[in-house]
């Protein structure tokens, strides 16, 4: 469970299906925000988090935004840390030729929480071998 405080008239993040991974985010707005192409600006929420240690939330993209408006999460995905008490705010993006309005109430991104298992990070001088070994960027193929 992730204990939500929402400001009035903000909206608490719900899933529209059954089977979705990630809980709608809208934005809590007093007046429409336009993002002209090229833009970006942290989008409020109206939501504060009380996430259980050992999870994250993750602020990923919308696809229909993305694909249909051109706007998407700049930081994708971003991350809510258990510790972080203040407002969620989204990093939106415009891609796209043409200006974006953001009204209140609009769907902007959606939640996946995920596990974040913490271990530690040892110094070595040498790494075990794979078939992969160091072929970085592209080098498994298209």
């Amino acid at each position: 469970m992730i204990r939500v405080r929402v400001e009035k008239g903000a909206v608490l993040p719900r899933y529209a299906t059954e089977g979705a991974a990630g809980a709608d985010v809208s934005a809590f707005l007093p007046s429409p925000i336009t993002l002209l192409p090229g833009d970006y600006a942290a989008i409020p929420t109206g939501l504060y988090l009380e996430i259980p240690e050992g999870y994250e939330v993750q602020v990923r993209p919308r696809s229909g935004l993305a694909l249909r408006d051109g706007i998407t999460v700049l930081n994708a995905p971003g991350t809510i840390d258990s510790d972080y008490r203040g407002e969620v705010r989204v990093i939106l993006i415009n891609h796209s030729r043409k200006p974006f309005v953001i009204k209140n109430g609009d769907r902007i991104a959606q939640f996946v929480v995920a596990r974040t298992p913490r271990l530690d990070f040892t110094e070595v001088m040498d790494l075990s071998s794979t078939d992969r070994g160091e072929g970085g960027f592209g080098s498994t193929g298209v």
